[in-house]
């Protein structure tokens, strides 16, 4: 068997490396669940969440003085 390109190598990441590099760029969690009886629908629920640290969505002051 050949050998697998490096960019399909598994890799294995902690979850503290994960979540940094999460909240590091943030993420955007969307969904949608509808409740439905006989083709109707009866309750619609949308969900859109962003994830994110505050030091990545905030501008930093010290820059701002400079």
């Amino acid at each position: 068997m050949s050998q697998p390109s490096a960019a399909l190598q598994q890799r294995n990441v902690a979850l503290v490396d994960l979540l940094d590099r999460v909240l590091a760029g943030g993420v955007v969690i969307a969904g949608e669940i509808t409740l439905s009886i006989a083709d109707v629908d009866l309750v619609r629920i949308s969900l859109r969440a962003l994830i994110a640290s505050v030091r990545s969505v905030t501008p930093d002051p010290d820059r701002s003085l400079s």
